[in-house]
């Protein structure tokens, strides 16, 4: 339809422009006729010898020639010839004759199936020009009319074929195009119903292969996070199930005084130590949650003092160091950042539980805060066990453990690091991993300086 209506509009105006020029060529044609013979009848002194043959044939020929009529006119109004015969005697006083005579070079009339014109005769030169006479012409348009009709019948047949072939042509075009769509629309119903292991293999065209190709990022995006969601699901059935089942043998095993006095305060703190470990893995996973909703919301950021918040988390671990006989200690300079109290905080106390938990007899832990021009850097190394160069890549994952025994035996769930990723991340601040298994393992972020940059821009 876009394309039918200005077809519709060239085509009017064409054919419009044709009948005005034919119309026009019609009355150029009949004037230049009317002319020469309005020299031959000054010529041949018309109006005193009208017994002229000659000229009576040629009126009679320019008549029939145009399927119209040659009327002449004397200078007293009256009808000298006419080639029809019907009016010769009769005064003539039509509008275009009368301006004829007044010295008008031709008069038109246009009706609706004729050109009627008026010619003056004329005698003597240019400067001592009189009107002698008027020849009154008129020429039928049925032939023009008629060629107009035919081409108009010849263009609504050409724009019935074309309109036609354009439509068949946009059919197949379409059913081309949607061919792919289709597919791709049967694979998003496939996802639906959670069907994600087959990609798109569409190259029928650039742009419906650029779909394609971004699909199946999507696709494998998808299935990334359904083997994280699978995996985070069987971890905390794990994590969950078993200080549940300690906790749950032990309780039996009271219950049915099947311990004796003095082994029922060992089994008491078993089961204090399985409910203590459920009630961390539980707060950690709803730190995890809570992070991952706060991804999508606005970050609440407050100017920090990054030496004194580490200060106060070495001072509340130190009875914890002091426990796995480590040394915890802090060196730097006072420093600010932005960022939010809650989650700084919790980054510094998973970094340093974490060195102190995987630490080695006698070992150490020492946290630097140190400004480097617009960063601000926060190091956490330790002297401990150390992580083997191909686990490095996998330790802020969820619930990876390194060494799961020495985890379970000292208390760890898995998820302290996964927690300080989201919390960087969420900071857009930088996070590096040093480790050598046997020397230590060194943690550092680098924060934006809150004295020396903008703040983050949530």
């Amino acid at each position: 339809l876009i394309g039918v209506v200005p077809a519709l509009l060239v085509a009017g105006g064409f054919l419009a422009s044709y009948n005005k020029l034919s119309m026009t060529q019609l009355g150029n044609d009949v004037r230049n006729q009317c002319r020469i013979l309005a020299t031959q009848l000054s010529s041949a002194n018309y109006f005193e010898h009208m017994d002229n043959e000659t000229l009576t044939g040629e009126m009679t020929q320019l008549a029939t020639l145009y399927d119209g009529r040659i009327i002449i006119i004397g200078q007293d109004l009256r009808i000298v010839e006419d080639t029809y015969d019907l009016e010769v005697g009769k005064t003539m006083v039509a509008e275009n004759v009368i301006r004829c005579f007044k010295g008008e070079n031709v008069s038109y009339r246009m009706g609706d199936r004729f050109v009627e014109l008026a010619v003056p005769i004329t005698t003597g030169d240019e400067e001592n020009q009189k009107i002698i006479g008027v020849i009154l012409a008129t020429a039928s348009t049925d032939t023009q009319r008629a060629n107009l009709e035919t081409l108009r019948q010849s263009m609504e047949t050409w724009l019935a074929a074309i309109g036609i072939s354009v439509l068949a042509l946009a059919i197949l075009l379409a059913n081309w195009l949607v061919k792919p769509l289709r597919h791709m629309n049967q694979s998003i119903g496939g996802l639906v119903e959670g069907a994600l292991a087959d990609d798109l293999d569409i190259h029928d065209c650039t742009e419906t292969e650029k779909i394609s190709d971004t699909f199946n990022l999507m696709l494998a995006k998808l299935r990334r996070i359904e083997e994280s969601r699978q995996e985070f699901v069987s971890n905390v059935s794990h994590e969950l199930k078993t200080p549940l089942t300690s906790i749950s043998g032990y309780a039996e095993l009271i219950e049915h005084n099947m311990v004796s006095q003095a082994d029922i305060p060992r089994f008491a703190g078993e089961i204090h130590r399985s409910a203590t470990r459920l009630l961390t893995t539980i707060n950690d996973i709803i730190k995890l949650s809570e992070l991952d909703v706060m991804e999508t919301t606005t970050l609440v950021l407050e100017r920090l003092p990054l030496y004194q918040m580490a200060e106060n988390c070495v001072d509340m671990l130190q009875v914890n160091a002091e426990k796995h006989h480590v040394t915890l200690g802090i060196t730097g300079e006072p420093a600010y950042i932005m960022g939010n109290r809650e989650m700084v905080e919790e980054v510094l106390y998973n970094l340093c539980d974490n060195a102190i938990r995987y630490n080695n007899k006698d070992g150490s832990v020492t946290v630097r805060v140190n400004q480097e021009g617009d960063k601000v850097s926060l190091c956490v190394e330790d002297t401990g066990i150390g992580i083997p160069r191909k686990h490095q890549s996998r330790v802020f994952e969820r619930f990876y453990r390194v060494d799961k025994s020495r985890s379970k035996a000292t208390g760890g769930t898995g998820l302290g690091l996964a927690i300080v990723k989201h919390i960087v991340a969420q900071h857009e601040a930088e996070l590096k991993l040093e480790s050598e298994p046997g020397q230590g393992t060194r943690i550092t972020i680098v924060f934006e300086n809150a004295d020396k940059s903008d703040t983050i821009d949530h």
